[in-house]
């Protein structure tokens, strides 16, 4: 498989010394850095920068024929979107700081320190790859446009939120920053970290780790692998998940659940692009592009010391929020349908006719446990069905609605509703009308549902209604 360079678009350095190129090279290159070119001509700068875009520039201050205190201006002027960093000596600190003011994004002091230069390229092609993926997530959004809506096409919707995040996953796709995929249990975190990779363009695999209730020493094994001998029982080398990933996505699920011994694991393959096998002092690289999931709220977890904040703040490079299910009510017809008709293939039955209450009856469900309850209703119904059309039953047995019983009045009175009356207050007879014309327009006019949510029988609910068209 060809090796993924890092960035997409390369890194440019400049500067008169030839030496320095080639061991600025081989650091950047050491630490997964690996679309570099270099130029030692001051004047081939701006012709270069003409023929293709840069992640960033790294621009020495001083050298012969064009210096770098005036090409700084120029590429400012026609490259705004590159960010450049300054190469100073010592003694020029002063001049540094005045091309921050002319618009550099950052300086060097040399002779430069290996880590600080590695860190700066890092940050600066992080704010390159940011900024290029907001200027497409606007075109996407004016747009309204999937440029490739296969990617997408396990996911079984029609929300307009969800599109917005498919749009969101085109536009963050090229590069290799992180990403948390945040939602409820059920929702199908996994379904959009594939989406991403699928999305991504990347030769790779997508290698998938729950990595809940896993300690660190197993967390180290699964995912950086071990030598031959580097504890007892490790009778032969063995490849960590990270290296599966090479050129792919690695995908961590229930990543609120790590150890905080794993996170400092992890932050530090995300910072730095490397990791150690268990028993070896050879760093390896990595090119796996990281996407981890939870349903945890790390916001809460971060302030009360269980999760760490710099892992935090550089997961959160982007962060992707599925809505839960009672978000997107209009998907509720369309899961039925799909999730009858991949249920009927497997179970080898002919597929059943769905009734029209089932999606009202469906739509004012909270649904806990989100797309996977669902899936699991419709699975029952199917293997109880035997007729021609499904039948409700087992689904009212789901939604704890069998028989419509109604509430006892011990009941009603410790539920905790929140309910904003207008001035002057409404009369109970207006009141009643009101609440019994919103519970037919959530049922549809079904009756039956409308019944059930008020907590009346059918019947009841019909003499209300019978009475209110008598006194029109």
């Amino acid at each position: 498989m060809k090796k993924r360079s890092f960035p997409s678009l390369p890194v440019l350095l400049v500067d008169d010394e030839t030496a320095f190129l080639q061991s600025a090279a081989f650091i950047l290159n050491s630490t997964n850095i690996t679309n570099v070119v270099l130029c030692d001509d001051s004047r081939r700068v701006m012709p270069l920068l003409s023929e293709q875009a840069f992640s960033a520039i790294v621009l020495d201050m001083s050298m012969p024929n064009v210096t770098g205190g005036e090409l700084l201006p120029q590429i400012v002027r026609d490259y705004p979107e590159t960010p450049v960093l300054i190469l100073t000596a010592v003694d020029e600190v002063i001049t540094a700081v005045a091309s921050m003011k002319a618009g550099a994004f950052d300086y060097m002091v040399k002779p430069v320190d290996e880590h600080r230069l590695v860190t700066a390229v890092r940050n600066a092609v992080d704010y390159s790859q940011i900024r290029n993926e907001n200027i497409l997530l606007k075109q996407y959004l004016l747009s309204n446009r999937l440029d490739n809506p296969e990617v997408f096409s396990s996911i079984v919707t029609q929300s307009p939120s969800m599109r917005s995040i498919f749009q969101y996953v085109e536009a963050i796709s090229g590069t290799s920053l992180p990403v948390l995929v945040t939602g409820e249990t059920g929702v199908g975190k996994e379904l959009i970290a594939r989406a991403i990779h699928g999305a991504s363009g990347r030769s790779g695999n997508f290698v998938a780790l729950n990595v809940a209730g896993v300690d660190d020493t197993l967390f180290s094994d699964t995912l950086f692998g071990h030598r031959k001998g580097a504890f007892t029982g490790a009778d032969y080398e063995r490849k960590g998940l990270i290296e599966e990933a090479a050129g792919g996505t690695l995908f961590l699920d229930e990543i609120g659940d790590l150890r905080l011994e794993s996170q400092v694991k992890l932050l530090r393959l995300l910072q730095e692009g490397k990791y150690y096998s268990i028993g070896s002092d050879h760093p390896k690289l990595t090119d796996a592009r990281v996407v981890v999931a939870t349903n945890c709220p790390l916001e809460t977890m971060k302030e009360k010391g269980s999760f760490r904040k710099d892992l935090f703040y550089r997961l959160q490079t982007h962060n992707i929020n599925i809505p839960p299910l009672r978000e997107r009510k209009e998907d509720i017809p369309l899961l039925i349908d799909h999730f009858l008709e991949r249920a009927a293939e497997k179970m080898g039955k002919p597929k059943p006719v769905v009734p029209k209450e089932l999606p009202v009856l469906l739509r004012n469900y909270p649904f806990p446990g989100n797309i996977r309850e669902l899936e699991a209703m419709i699975y029952d119904a199917l293997s109880r069905h035997k007729g021609n059309i499904l039948s409700l039953e087992s689904f009212r047995e789901r939604v704890g609605q069998k028989n419509f019983p109604i509430p006892l009045a011990e009941e009603r009175e410790t539920r905790e509703v929140e309910v904003l009356f207008p001035d002057p207050l409404p009369t109970l007879e207006m009141t009643e009308e009101l609440l019994i014309a919103e519970a037919l327009k959530r049922a549809n006019n079904n009756q039956g549902i409308a019944a059930q949510m008020l907590g009346l029988t059918r019947r009841a609910l019909n003499n209300r209604l019978s009475r209110s068209r008598r006194e029109e």
